[in-house]
């Protein structure tokens, strides 16, 4: 827990008294607390992560635009640095639960209104996620800073660019681009799909891509989430362009837990999730190599 986000998080203009942030586990690129002034809220600390491409003017806007779509909680103060949500009591999902049937067909619809509806939402100049440029902006910026793995960048990037013409013309939506279980909570009622500081305009491809590899789904649930989201059958150039996604959006995971190893202060490992991330690409790539 870092003593300057508590700091941070106890002088926000917002709170009617005196407040004890409690550290909200799970977050790898920021420092989360639960605050009780009244009501619960969940505060969010993190100042702009320009290694990431992240500028919390977007995120701040994406979530305010995915509230008012009825995705995500209420931003009800915001300052630089620091954003304050109404807290939803619920519980956070795991992997495993998203590897169930009946989980997936309730998540499916909400990713497909999130891509849908944001975008009549949102307000302001508004960002492009596009997986291509952010690894190609990844692997100068590892090469700059002498990463561990310098040397194996070439190959990653001839891989990239591999992809990103197998992926070929896409339908642009709004998308989350950072779908891990954690980002998703089940109030028993109903989902919502929170943190957004990776949101902007690109393929529904990468969200649905990002669902799988990030959860390890079975290759028979990547064929019900394809017929699902698209409400058809998939074809065989759906599957090849999804795959090439896919396998992108883990090299994009991977690449960016390598630059975070140099970046970011968080207590994480952040070379063993490297390490995993690397691994779980090359089946990917190599089993679409197969295909």
């Amino acid at each position: 827990m870092s003593e300057q986000a508590v700091r941070r998080t106890r002088a926000l203009v917002c709170w009617r008294a005196a407040v004890e942030p409690v550290p909200c586990g799970g977050g790898i690129s920021n420092h989360n607390f639960l605050v009780e002034d009244g009501e619960r809220y969940f505060v969010r600390i993190g100042d702009d992560f320009l290694v990431h491409n992240v500028l919390r003017r977007f995120e701040l806007a994406a979530s305010r635009a995915a509230h008012a779509a009825g995705i995500s909680p209420e931003v009800v103060h915001a300052e630089p640095g620091a954003m304050v949500f109404r807290y939803i009591e619920g519980r956070t999902l795991a992997p495993e639960d998203l590897q169930s049937e009946a989980m997936l067909e309730r998540i499916v619809p909400l990713v497909r209104r999130a891509h849908k509806e944001i975008p009549r939402h949102f307000r302001g100049p508004a960002p492009i996620f596009w997986v291509f440029q952010v690894l190609r902006d990844y692997a100068a910026r590892l090469r700059a800073d002498g990463h561990r793995l310098a040397g194996d960048l070439p190959r990653y990037m001839a891989a990239a660019e591999r992809l990103e013409r197998a992926v070929g013309p896409v339908e642009i939506v709004f998308g989350h681009n950072d779908l891990l279980a954690a980002n998703l909570i089940d109030d028993g009622a109903r989902l919502w799909l929170v943190d957004w500081e990776y949101g902007g305009f690109n393929s529904a491809l990468f969200d649905l891509g990002g669902l799988a590899s990030n959860n390890e789904l079975s290759p028979e649930q990547e064929e019900e989430l394809l017929e699902s989201y698209f409400e058809q059958p998939p074809t065989s150039d759906l599957r090849r362009r999804y795959a090439a996604m896919k396998c992108a959006s883990l090299l994009r995971e991977a690449m960016w837990s390598m630059v975070s190893e140099i970046h970011l202060q968080i207590e994480f490992d952040y070379q063993a999730y490297t390490a995993e991330n690397l691994a779980r690409f090359e089946r990917a790539y190599g089993s679409l190599l197969g295909a």
